[in-house]
């Protein structure tokens, strides 16, 4: 096998380990909130339990990038690709991040009578992880077209944050439980966390833009 072929087959398994950490992500999203919506204590810990595994996977994609960079001194367009999966894999692991906090609400608030259905945390995180989803095969796809698109869909996720935002303020002022508000204060946070997902989708959107047009864009 010629250095140049070996080269080309790291950069493929280095591009296919971005995409498995990113299929993770995703599951550990979905899997936060609706451990939150059944307040499940085991899978709100299997969640931050994954954890350690998705930062060591954001330290194995980094470091392979970083040594070939090094090693093979890549091209134009193999250097902005690398130069995106860098980025990208920040962003993935901001992601988890954010799935263990969510998940750590839950375990704050298991035994809790909710406040309310879960109705719109649930749907703002099915829109979110579909962002993910999407972004990563916007990614796959070199496709800026679904690239912007996905981008596109961060002001709604903006909107349905300011609007339960909006919800739980006002609940917060005419409940006098402590517990109750505190409630209402740990789902704010878990919206913000899922708009702050959506917001790293956002960036991997923005940067397909640029690895497959050159062109540094903000679209969110």
């Amino acid at each position: 096998m010629t250095s140049r072929q070996q080269y080309h087959d790291e950069l493929e398994a280095l591009h296919s380990r971005l995409l498995e950490m990113g299929s993770l992500v995703e599951k550990v999203v979905a899997r936060s909130v609706e451990s939150l919506a059944q307040l499940d204590v085991d899978a709100a810990q299997n969640v931050i339990d994954t954890d350690d595994t998705l930062d060591a996977m954001e330290m194995e994609i980094e470091q392979r990038c970083i040594r070939l960079i090094a090693l093979q001194q890549p091209m134009a367009a193999d250097l902005r690709l690398l130069a995106t999966i860098l980025k990208v894999v920040t962003d993935l692991e901001r992601m988890a991040d954010n799935a263990v906090n969510i998940s750590e609400i839950t375990l704050r608030i298991a035994g809790q009578q909710l406040v309310k259905p879960l109705v719109d945390i649930p749907k703002m995180a099915a829109l979110a992880v579909q962002m993910v989803h999407d972004a990563l095969a916007a990614l796959v796809q070199r496709d800026e077209a679904l690239a912007r698109a996905v981008c596109e869909r961060d002001d709604a996720v903006d909107d349905m944050y300011a609007a339960l935002f909006e919800e739980l303020v006002d609940m917060m002022k005419s409940d006098t439980d402590p517990i109750r508000v505190s409630q209402c204060a740990n789902l704010m946070f878990t919206a913000r966390f899922l708009e702050r997902i959506a917001d790293h989708a956002t960036n991997i959107g923005e940067r397909v833009v640029y690895l497959v047009s050159g062109e540094r864009v903000k679209l969110g």
